[in-house]
């Protein structure tokens, strides 16, 4: 698979997990995409650690909302 397609299975990927933590936890879209963007989990899936990115969207978007719940404490 060629990097160009690997990153847009990637993309696709935060989209969903976006659209996941806006359905889960009631946000918009645009506050969900910077919780998102902002989180240190966005960055281990991004690196492929532990094999995050293998996980399902709603599984993912807990874990960023935890982390995001944690920050904010």
């Amino acid at each position: 698979m060629s990097e160009d397609i690997k990153q847009i299975v990637m993309d696709a990927k935060y989209a969903r997990i976006i659209v996941a933590l806006s359905e889960m936890y009631s946000l918009t879209l645009e506050k969900a995409t910077d919780i998102f963007y902002n989180s240190e989990t966005a960055e281990l899936i991004e690196d492929k650690v532990a094999d995050l990115h293998c996980r399902s969207e709603k599984y993912l978007a807990s874990i960023i909302w935890d982390e995001y719940n944690e920050v904010r404490n």
